[in-house]
């Protein structure tokens, strides 16, 4: 699953733990990478065909007048506009929008996201930058910010697991970046690979680990397609690396500064707001400037690689908990009617 999956299925969990009932609603049908969370998953098995659309939207319907919801919180383009329809025929019931990148398409999606502002009683980009780009846009009168949290106890690092996760993975005393996130033109995994290349020659030794994405390995470049365990992956990695063009608030770089990884990525989206000066960033687009940076990370001490990654997950810790993210979504839904 993609981070704003992720996020969502957390968030439900956590509104569930706080005592709320709670129903999540998917717009595909299932698939390999399941959702697993304490709440009723229903899936609407929607296509990109106009009849699988108008089927999907009728049945969301039928769904929610028989839970009858205060709030429907969608994320993402499609489900906000699903969400804004469904609402505006739905009695009693307020829409939160969530928008979880600083590109969510183009003008037509930007009209769209114009056109039904007025449906959503909030909307709210999961960082500053998401926030007044679309305000900036006209895709939105007024963009509420919550940043984006992570269960931080899932990510801790782990001595023991790293040197088991090292050893089924066939590495010894290599360093090993890890990239995660799935083969999307906004990953740019043709420009990271393209910075390996680079760190590879002045270091062979190298390895990159790329999670969420199939490819063909070539030597030092191994392609692990969709995973379940990034918290081990990380524990094995020693840096991760993020070659983004766009971005939201990408929950990877939360995770690995919570497993106290140093992080090398491209300043687009949040990634700021996220990182403060916990990491190494550089402009987007700028392969040579990112095997720079990962190369600088590469020659400092483990000493000194350990000491940013206790400052970062400290950072983490004290600002991006989903604890803390769940107080701030239901400060947001109370002005609701909530």
């Amino acid at each position: 699953m993609g981070g704003a999956e992720r996020l969502t299925m957390a968030l439900a969990e956590r509104m569930t733990a706080r005592g709320h009932q709670v129903l999540a609603v998917v717009l595909k049908g299932p698939h390999g990478g399941d959702l697993k969370c304490p709440v009723e998953v229903v899936h609407l098995g929607m296509e990109q065909r106009p009849a699988s659309a108008v089927s999907g939207a009728a049945r969301a319907m039928w769904l929610l007048r028989g839970f009858g919801p205060d709030v429907i919180h969608s994320h993402g383009f499609q489900a906000n506009m699903l969400a804004r329809l469904v609402g505006a025929v739905t009695p009693g019931v307020r829409v939160v929008s969530t928008i979880h990148n600083v590109y969510e398409g183009g003008r037509m999606r930007m009209l769209a996201y114009r056109l039904t502002d007025g449906l959503a009683g909030r909307t709210v980009a999961v960082c500053e930058a998401a926030a007044r780009r679309f305000e900036a846009l006209s895709a939105v009168s007024r963009c509420g910010v919550v940043r984006n949290g992570i269960e931080v106890d899932g990510f801790a690092p782990d001595s023991a697991r790293r040197i088991e996760v090292r050893g089924r993975m066939g590495v010894g005393d290599e360093f090993v970046w890890l990239a995660v996130g799935r083969d999307a033109p906004a990953k740019n995994y043709p420009g990271l690979l393209t910075a390996f290349e680079q760190v590879q020659r002045e270091r062979p030794e190298v390895q990159l680990w790329i999670a969420g994405a199939e490819g063909a390995s070539v030597e030092g470049v191994r392609w692990l397609g969709m995973r379940g365990d990034v918290a081990e992956l990380m524990d094995g990695a020693d840096g991760f690396v993020m070659s983004s063009a766009w971005e939201g608030m990408p929950l990877a770089v939360a995770e690995a500064m919570a497993m106290g990884k140093p992080v090398v990525a491209t300043d687009v989206g949040g990634v700021q707001e996220l990182g403060g000066e916990c990491g190494f960033l550089v402009g987007a687009g700028d392969m040579r400037e990112l095997a720079r940076a990962m190369l600088e990370v590469m020659d400092r001490s483990a000493g000194d690689r350990e000491a940013l990654g206790i400052v970062a997950r400290q950072r983490i810790l004290e600002e991006f908990g989903m604890e803390r993210c769940a107080e701030e979504w239901e400060r947001e839904y109370r002005p609701l009617g909530y």
